[in-house]
């Protein structure tokens, strides 16, 4: 109880030195102001362009892994063995079944293909809808969330029906003021019976695929009206991995030695497909962000650091204005850790004073419109930007409390 009065009588008198000089504070807190500024900006900037960055490339799902031709890992550049991986044999539905029935470590295994072209209902059209064809299983791989209607029955995809399920705004192209539910539409001329819509996405930060623009149809279907497995079209094996399976090893092994069987590849000859990871993109997205948060820490410490400057100079100052003050304290009996927690309180209150208001500032520009870039100023960064205030409101403090602490109280009395 006698420590926690000590801490509350420090604290007063630390509030009552900042309000005696109010100006010197403001100027003093500046700095530090500044620098949280910068840091907490850059850090709630570059959260938000990840999150956003992610959310446009949800379509290629959580844990799954896809047989390909290319390798995302490959890169490009004029080395780049293109033509290794274009003369590459395409997936086919019998490496699918195959993969379907005799995998161990996968929740999930679907066959897709998608393609470009124009929908259209009567006199309405919609151009560059993407249209996927999948199977059954697609809904086990990927999310599939459905605003109105259904999802396909396994009768619709193994008979290939001409069943779509399409995003919104083809749904408000096609059929503006109506429910699309029930009507039909064409694809590449053909017709096909509209079971249900996608929940809205909304815009993309990059120019990225949305299920707003999209359509859906049964792999059969899709079969029909397109040549799958030319001309770029070969289909997409995708697995989902299970939840204990970290980084999808055991899939990625279990696919390999499959596929490799299936084709009949020999022990010497190289694997003529690619396995990549969704995880893969998501944390070569996450590595350059954080390249981006370690210039954010070099911008914002610069300013930090002056700041801090700023405060350990003013705190000197302090100090020598009231050593008087401080001797008739000692003499009073004041122990010299109340001294200290006097003048330290009072540097880490005008530096947390400044951070607080460099936050303030940051919340303030996340009301800015950034076109489809919401900008979030998340609680981690409140925190961080709070803690980093404390530490160098303590750093700065320390060295002048501590000579405050230890002025002999005659000496002092005598500087009057």
């Amino acid at each position: 109880m006698k420590v926690l009065k000590l801490i509350w009588e420090s604290v007063r008198f630390a509030f009552q030195a900042l309000r005696a000089n109010l100006t010197r504070t403001i100027l003093s807190l500046l700095g530090v102001t500044v620098g949280i500024f910068a840091i907490i900006a850059v850090f709630t900037l570059v959260d938000s362009l990840e999150k956003n960055i992610k959310s446009s490339l949800s379509f290629l799902g959580s844990n799954v892994m896809t047989v390909d031709k290319f390798d995302y890992s490959a890169g490009g550049g004029p080395d780049f063995p293109w033509w290794v991986y274009f003369r590459r044999p395409n997936n086919s539905y019998s490496e699918y079944l195959f993969l379907k029935d005799n995998l161990r470590n996968s929740a999930g295994t679907t066959l897709f293909a998608d393609a470009n072209t124009t929908v259209q209902f009567g006199n309405n059209s919609f151009s560059g809808s993407n249209v996927k064809g999948v199977t059954f299983s697609y809904k086990d791989v990927y999310d599939v969330p459905i605003g109105a209607g259904r999802f396909f029955t396994e009768i619709e995809i193994s008979g290939a029906r001409n069943v779509v399920i399409i995003g919104t705004k083809i749904a408000q192209t096609l059929f503006p003021n109506q429910d699309p539910l029930g009507k039909e539409m064409k694809i590449r001329g053909q017709k096909f019976f509209v079971i249900g819509t996608f929940e809205e996405e909304g815009e993309a930060l990059f120019d990225t695929p949305t299920k707003d623009e999209a359509c859906m149809i049964p792999f059969g279907a899709f079969s029909k009206i397109y040549n799958v497995g030319r001309y770029g079209l070969g289909p997409s094996i995708a697995m989902k991995g299970l939840d204990d399976d970290t980084g999808m090893i055991a899939l990625e092994n279990e696919v390999t030695g499959l596929l490799r069987a299936k084709r009949g590849l020999k022990p010497t000859q190289d694997s003529n497909f690619s396995l990549n990871k969704s995880e893969f993109i998501m944390n070569t997205i996450g590595s350059i962000f954080d390249v981006i948060s370690g210039a954010g820490w070099v911008i914002g410490g610069f300013s930090i650091l002056v700041g801090g400057f700023g405060i350990a100079n003013i705190m000197f100052v302090s100090v020598k204005e009231r050593t008087n003050i401080i001797g008739i304290q000692k003499s009073l009996g004041a122990k010299n850790y109340f001294i200290l927690y006097q003048f330290l309180f009072e540097a880490m209150f005008l530096s947390l004073i400044g951070g607080i208001t460099g936050i303030i500032l940051v919340y303030l520009i996340t009301f800015v419109q950034l076109g489809s870039l919401e900008l979030t100023l998340s609680i981690k960064n409140i925190i961080l930007g709070l803690g980093v205030s404390s530490v160098i409101g303590i750093v700065s403090g320390i060295v002048p409390a501590t000579l405050a602490a230890r002025l002999d109280p005659v000496e002092a009395i005598r500087s009057a």
